[in-house]
């Protein structure tokens, strides 16, 4: 039976709200496929706004991997804004894809990909405008299944009540996984309803459903143990590693947005996973291990992205892209390939002790010259031996003289503030390590122009790495650090002025340590947010920290605990902690050491170079490091204007 497009009803609210093109679909590359055809159908959400959702490199690869598939629909939505929601709950307009305005709730898979917890609210403003019960409990096999995914999924607890299932690790073979079981059951003609389809994809060990397990309370709000309520549930559920990117090279077809959005250009994930084990950095701890795509394999995927796009510049995207093996052939070799036509390459953000000036001059050789981003994260030698980011000042400004030297007028620096054991000493190091970079910029250029931007974050631990005991700086000392550093800077009348600074306040921070580490007694939290109009947490005008406040002031107590518990409180090594049994390779007993050499200021090596520290991923996995170099050299794609008939550009107009 087909299922109607609700494209009639929305293009009557669409002249009443802002940015309307973000609803209407049609992007270049966008995939829709008849309905009847297909047996199993998946709608994907990265819940935030279009221009933030649509680059999204995860739900983009998803889309075409399921949509290559025969019989298999994929079709994405996105967040609506608060004008456009206020007009469908008037109108009775349903929550719907963009691709084909079809109606989320008629879909098989409701797939939300989380890359922060600050997205929870956005998740149920959908659910309940797709007219899909807020609580899992609810609902029947008439609804979809609601997945979970990305990195926030490594502890789904918070969002338990919620979901019917969260899959951690990569996506690309679970969906198609999932996908046949899915259909399977379907063929079957549904036999034991929604719980015997959850059963089914929890039977597989790669699927957790927070429904078949219990959580136990101690009388002091800890948690005493985790069970699952009945047989054939594994008692910890695995994350998923693709291995051999080259054999998954999505996206083949990139997606073109109509609106603008927070990234305009292609982009190539070059590695996944990182073993510098920066102790604060949840995406490097659960990406493990490293595993790199070939130089060939990078070179293709470009080739056959801007051919399919257009773009005019490519993202070389990593944890860490400078220690890929053969950055230096990638950069040159793109470099060298795409001259004529111009293509600017980027990296995200440089190791300071992985960069070198031959490398950021290939990067900018055909694009523009902008500014270089560095992350020293803590401010004095100490606090980065506490976080193992073992970059001396020294380093940082050999570095930065080296690029000022080089023409670069502009260095972005960023940090944390709230790391453990910090002290006001360590964050006030910032503005003295800034001084410095102007100083060295000044001198090696001759020139007064010279600017340095600090950038500041606040600390919150995530779980699945040695912070996952740490407490958390409260909102309010962490206001007060970042005051006195900013004091210091501007009151500096030589470098003051050629320092820039941007900071974040302490408020966000707390409520995504609340939402980070905590349990499901947090949903009622979360609920009580959305419940009083809590939308789009990730941006600054539509955050309250307030409301968060209160909510939490009315939910925990019942239960006995409060925000400070979830947040300024250190955890002990025997404590339950609520993803325990959500399993990311790590051994919880390599955690605890590393937490353990983290107070004593101890650094450990990178496990790409050394032998290894027995983490516990490659074994439990079974998985192992894949990485270069494979001596091969990216050659030019085609000899241009060789003969009579010119050769196509790698160009799309």
């Amino acid at each position: 039976m087909s299922v109607e497009s609700v494209f009639p009803q929305l293009e009557a609210l669409l002249p009443h709200v802002q940015k309307p093109i973000q609803y209407v679909g049609g992007e270049l590359n966008s995939t829709v496929k008849a309905w009847d055809s297909c047996d199993v159908r998946w709608a994907l959400m990265y819940p935030d706004a279009y221009e933030v959702g649509l680059p999204n490199q995860g739900v983009m690869i998803l889309y075409e991997v399921l949509n290559e598939r025969e019989g298999v629909l994929a079709e994405r939505t996105y967040s609506v804004w608060p004008d456009l929601e206020a007009l469908m709950r008037e109108h009775k307009v349903p929550q719907f894809t963009v691709d084909s305005h079809r109606p989320v709730a008629a879909f098989d898979v409701f797939g939300l990909s989380f890359s922060t917890e600050l997205g929870y609210t956005n998740m149920l403003t959908a659910l309940d405008l797709a007219g899909i019960p807020l609580e899992a409990k609810a609902r029947t096999e008439d609804h979809p299944i609601v997945v979970a995914g990305g990195h926030a999924a490594f502890n789904p607890e918070p969002i338990a009540d919620f979901i019917d299932c969260a899959v951690i690790g990569d996506g690309e073979q679970a969906v198609l996984e999932m996908t046949e079981i899915i259909r399977a059951w379907k063929a079957e003609g549904r036999p034991g309803g929604r719980d015997e389809l959850l059963f089914r994809l929890a039977r597989t060990g790669g699927v957790y459903v927070p429904a078949f397990y219990d959580v136990e309370y101690l009388p002091d709000g800890r948690i005493s143990r985790v069970v699952p309520n009945r047989s054939g549930v594994p008692w910890r559920v695995s994350k998923h590693t693709v291995m051999d990117l080259d054999e998954w090279p999505y996206p083949k077809q990139p997606l073109v947005p109509l609106a603008e959005t927070v990234h305009e250009r292609m982009s190539v994930e070059i590695f996944r996973g990182c073993t510098r084990g920066c102790r604060f950095c949840q995406a490097g701890m659960i990406t493990r291990p490293v595993r790199e795509r070939s130089i060939t394999g990078i070179g293709e995927m470009v080739d056959k992205g801007l051919k399919a796009t257009g773009f005019e510049e490519v993202g070389l995207l990593s944890l860490s892209s400078a220690d890929h093996t053969e950055i230096g052939d990638v950069a040159k070799g793109l470099a060298d390939r795409y001259e004529e036509d111009k293509i600017g390459l980027s990296l995200p953000s440089t190791r300071v002790d992985a960069f070198n000036i031959d490398l950021a001059n290939e990067l900018t050789r055909n694009g523009r010259r902008s500014g270089l981003t560095f992350a020293p994260e803590g401010g004095s030698e100490r606090i980065r031996k506490v976080i193992n980011k073992m970059v001396s000042e020294d380093d940082l400004i050999r570095t930065v003289a080296t690029a000022y030297g080089n023409g670069w007028r502009q260095v972005k620096l960023y940090f944390m503030c709230g790391l453990p054991t910090e002290t006001d000493d360590d964050v006030l190091q910032i503005a003295d390590m800034a001084m410095k970079v102007i100083a060295k910029g000044r001198e090696v250029s001759g020139k007064n122009d010279i600017r340095c931007t600090v950038s500041i974050g606040g600390f919150v631990p995530k779980p699945h790495t040695p912070f996952q005991w740490a407490p958390q700086l409260g909102a309010e000392e962490t206001d007060a650090r970042l005051e006195k550093l900013r004091d210091k800077i501007r009151g500096d009348k030589k470098y003051g002025r050629s320092i820039g600074f941007r900071y974040h306040d302490g408020k966000p921070g707390i409520v995504e340590g609340l939402l980070s580490r905590g349990d499901r007694r947090v949903g009622a939290v979360i609920r009580a947010v959305y419940e009083d109009g809590g939308r789009f947490d990730g941006w600054r005008e539509h955050f309250s920290y307030d409301r968060w406040m209160e909510c939490a002031e009315r939910a925990l107590p019942d239960f006995g605990v409060d925000v400070d518990w979830y947040t300024t409180r250190e955890r002990a090594y025997e404590e339950v902690l609520p993803w325990d049994h959500l399993d990311s390779g790590l051994d919880k007993d390599w955690l605890w050491e590393d937490w353990q050499d983290a107070l004593d200021e101890t650094e450990v090596d990178d496990c790409r170079w050394t032998p290894c520290f027995d983490c516990g991923v490659c074994p439990q996995m079974d998985t192992q490091i894949q990485i270069g170099p494979t001596g091969k050299k990216l050659l030019p794609l085609t000899v241009k204007n060789a003969g009579p008939t010119p050769a196509v550009s790698g160009h799309a107009h």
